[in-house]
């Protein structure tokens, strides 16, 4: 049974899964925006917005400590998030992100969207 459990499974091991999360927030620091199926999107949103708020307090060590935990591999992702995108969402309580459907994807059929910041 799946009680308690507030994540989708997205079919990968959680190493994978754990991996995967990683590596597109970095991709959505970076770059801002991201495209892929909608159900990854929403598990990414969560993720995103939860780095933003720690980026938000500022960048004192306990922080930096926290985030390099959860973002191991990119510092230019880490230094972009503290210094643009954590004071520029300083005063909004939350919401920094928005979800975009594109569509479905002709292939097969999964539903696409687009992950931004506001």
């Amino acid at each position: 049974m799946r009680h308690m459990s507030g994540k989708k499974k997205l079919n990968l091991r959680g190493s994978h899964r754990k991996a995967m999360l990683r590596n597109q927030a970095i991709q959505l620091i970076i770059h801002g925006h991201l495209t892929s199926t909608k159900t990854t999107i929403k598990e990414l949103q969560r993720f995103a917005e939860k780095l933003v708020t720690i980026a938000r307090s500022g960048s004192d060590f306990n922080a930096r400590r926290r985030l390099k935990s959860l973002l191991p591999y990119k510092t230019e992702a880490l230094d972009k998030l503290f210094n643009e995108i954590g004071p520029r969402y300083a005063q909004r309580p939350g919401g920094y992100t928005r979800v975009i459907s594109l569509g479905q994807r002709p292939s097969d059929t999964a539903k696409i969207a687009r992950l931004s910041w506001v």
